[in-house]
């Protein structure tokens, strides 16, 4: 079982880390903002994910729900009893989160998201390693700072 979760952990991590790749050349390409990720933990941890303040998340179930899930707790561990705070509330320079898959990109305000959240409008879903909302295909579009539908 332990194992299992590992390599879940790691096929997921990977494939976050490929869908970065992917939106820092669409970033560049259809906006002409060019991202500098930081690596290390040291700097995610004190800094953020990069230093444009954009958090960047590959929502692989998107195509198939029609939905956006959106973190607000995580724990490493599924054996943890405890969740930390993450996502749109972790504390870093995060002020724009973008979530979607290869095809649809949504670019948020974080503090827009937390409003949401707070609102209690929508769904909250809890899993063996998050808490988080769902977001509607026609309200992420609707509530989207930029929505790009993209096809290379």
């Amino acid at each position: 079982m332990e194992r299992e979760y590992k390599d879940y952990y790691e096929d997921c991590l990977n494939k976050g880390l490929e869908y970065q790749d992917f939106i820092a050349t669409v970033l560049l390409k259809e906006l002409g903002i060019p991202l500098s990720s930081l690596n290390s933990k040291k700097y995610q941890y004190e800094v953020g994910e990069n230093l444009q303040g954009i958090e960047i998340k590959f929502d692989d179930m998107y195509k198939k729900t029609g939905n956006l899930y959106i973190e607000v707790k995580e724990k490493a561990d599924p054996k943890n009893n405890s969740y930390a705070t993450s996502g749109i509330f972790r504390n870093d320079n995060t002020w724009l989160y973008i979530i979607g898959d290869y095809e649809n990109i949504f670019i948020f305000g974080k503090s827009h998201l937390q409003l949401m959240y707070k609102s209690s409008n929508y769904r909250e879903v809890t899993t063996a390693t998050s808490v988080g909302f769902l977001i509607g295909n026609e309200e992420a579009k609707k509530y989207a700072l930029k929505y790009i539908n993209y096809k290379e």
